[in-house]
């Protein structure tokens, strides 16, 4: 019983800071706003998508500030620690995250909250940076050849003469989709091509092909 008693008394020890000074909610506050607007300008500078989600940057830049004086009250009490645990354990999120990058960002907001409440600014700033120049690398990295699709209409069956001009101008090649009419077919087709302009200019002087559309996509993309 002694021992219980001398454990549960040094954990009381430790939470002895009842109240925190107005300095040092202040300078907390600060680095997080500093940090907060750092990583709202990193992601409607750096992550480029077809639709920009000012709501989310919003959400990102905001977060860190309640966590941050989350970890403040959980230093200064362990009733509020206890308390804080359980009412969180509760919560429920149920929005679907539909870009995987934005959960990095995510994570981004609640490790700002948290190292800046517990008042380890340089580990914030220096992880910070570190993501930024990750981001920034990989932004603008292509590796391989460019997915694109291929939209054409042509007249009649030409299958396999628009067959032996893929063959000859991309790596791969696999037909999404054929669209039959009277007179007309309609082709979308999956290339792998580093440069579409030779392909381009053999679909041109084709006479079967009527129209084409060279569409260069990625996984933000929606056809």
């Amino acid at each position: 019983m002694n021992t219980i008693q001398s454990t549960f008394n040094r954990i009381i020890s430790t939470y002895s800071n009842d109240a925190i000074s107005t300095e040092v909610i202040m300078s907390v506050l600060l680095m997080v706003l500093v940090m907060s607007v750092y990583e709202f300008i990193v992601y409607r500078l750096v992550s480029h998508r077809s639709f920009y989600n000012k709501s989310f940057n919003i959400s990102i830049a905001a977060l860190p500030f309640f966590i941050a004086t989350i970890i403040l009250c959980l230093q200064s009490n362990l009733v509020i620690t206890l308390g804080t645990i359980g009412a969180l354990a509760i919560i429920r999120y149920r929005t679907a995250v539909k870009d995987p990058v934005d959960m990095l960002y995510i994570l981004w907001s609640v490790h700002t909250g948290i190292v800046c409440g517990c008042q380890l600014y340089e580990v914030s700033v220096l992880t910070s940076f570190v993501v930024t120049i990750i981001l920034i690398i990989f932004e603008h990295l292509s590796f391989g050849r460019k997915p694109y699709i291929l939209v054409l209409n042509t007249k009649g069956d030409t299958e396999s003469e628009i067959t032996e001009i893929l063959k000859k101008h991309t790596k791969s090649f696999k037909i999404k989709s054929r669209n039959y009419n009277d007179e007309i077919m309609n082709y979308a087709i999956e290339i792998s091509i580093k440069d579409p302009h030779d392909l381009g200019e053999e679909l041109r002087m084709a006479k079967a092909v009527e129209r084409f559309s060279i569409i260069q996509y990625d996984a933000d993309d929606t056809l």
